[in-house]
C-alpha cells in the first residue's frame, strides 16, 4: 500500500480535503500535513513537509496544492531524491509518471476548474513509471542533483572556514 502525504496552502485546503477522503476510502495510507484553514500561509513551509517526508522515505508520494503548484514544485525539487511536476490533467499527470517517476504531485487548486480531481489523483498513483529509456535519463537527473549537492556543500565549507562560522558574532 502506498504511503502518501498532502499538503496544501490556503487556496487549495478545500482539495485537500476533499481528496484526503477520497483517498482514505479508496485504501490509501495517507497522512495530513496542513494548512486546514483558509488563512494565508507560506507556500514553502509546507511543500517543505511533504518533500522532507518522500526525500526520506517515510511516504512513497507526496500530493501538494497552492494556486498553480508552480510554487509547491520549485520548492520541493530543492530536496534529494524528489521529482515534483505541477500537472492539471490526464495528459501531464500521466506523462509525469511514465517518463519521469514523479513521485510529488503538485495540483493548481486555481486551475483544475471542474476536472474530476478524484480521477486525476488515482491515475497519478496508478500510472507506473515505463522505466527503459526513461530510467536513463531518470538517473541523469539524481546523478546532476547529487552533484551540485556536493558543490553546495563544499561552497558552504569554502566560505564558512574562510570567514569563520556562520551566525551572530560576539
Amino acid at each position: 500500500m502506498l504511503k502518501i502525504c498532502l499538503a496544501s496552502d490556503h487556496r487549495g485546503v478545500h482539495i485537500k480535503a476533499k481528496l484526503m477522503q477520497s483517498l482514505a476510502a479508496a485504501g490509501f495510507s495517507v497522512s495530513d500535513e496542513g494548512t486546514n484553514s483558509d488563512t494565508a500561509c507560506d507556500y514553502p513551509d509546507l511543500a517543505s513537509l511533504v518533500a522532507q517526508k518522500v526525500s526520506n522515505g517515510e511516504a512513497d508520494r507526496g500530493i501538494l496544492i497552492c494556486g498553480t503548484g508552480i510554487g509547491m514544485a520549485i520548492t520541493a525539487n530543492k530536496f534529494l531524491g524528489v521529482r515534483a511536476a505541477s500537472c492539471y490533467d490526464e495528459v501531464l499527470i500521466e506523462m509525469s509518471r511514465r517518463h519521469n517517476d514523479v513521485n510529488v504531485l503538485c495540483l493548481p487548486g486555481d486551475l483544475i476548474g471542474e476536472r474530476p480531481i478524484d480521477d486525476l489523483v488515482l491515475l497519478w498513483l496508478k500510472t507506473e513509471f515505463d522505466g527503459g529509456r526513461h530510467n536513463k535519463r531518470v538517473q541523469k537527473i539524481a546523478t546532476i542533483e547529487k552533484a551540485n549537492l556536493r558543490c553546495d556543500s563544499a561552497a558552504a565549507e569554502s566560505t564558512e572556514s574562510a570567514s569563520g562560522p556562520k551566525g551572530p558574532q560576539r
